[in-house]
């Protein structure tokens, strides 16, 4: 029986193209919901799908963030902003 992979080789750019494509979907279901929130000419045909999609991309958007490793000076002190 197959099973999953849980070691995968990605490059940055590739996790870049994934978060782009992802924040691309989300955009136009977000759209079509919006549009079909408004009855404009852009009906969804199922809300509870996109809205249900559009949480579900959110969420992993939010997990590949909290994946990255951020520059943190290790001799001074962090200033942000």
């Amino acid at each position: 029986m197959a099973r999953y992979n849980v070691n995968f080789e990605l490059s940055v750019e590739d996790m870049e193209l994934i978060e782009e494509a992802l924040r691309r979907s989300k955009s136009e279901l977000s759209g079509a919901l919006i549009g079909s929130a408004s009855n404009d000419n852009r009906p969804c045909n199922d809300p509870q799908d996109a809205d249900a999609s559009v949480r579900r991309i959110h969420d992993l958007l939010g997990r590949l963030h909290n994946q990255k490793v951020f520059y943190r000076p290790k001799s001074s002190a962090y200033i942000g902003g």
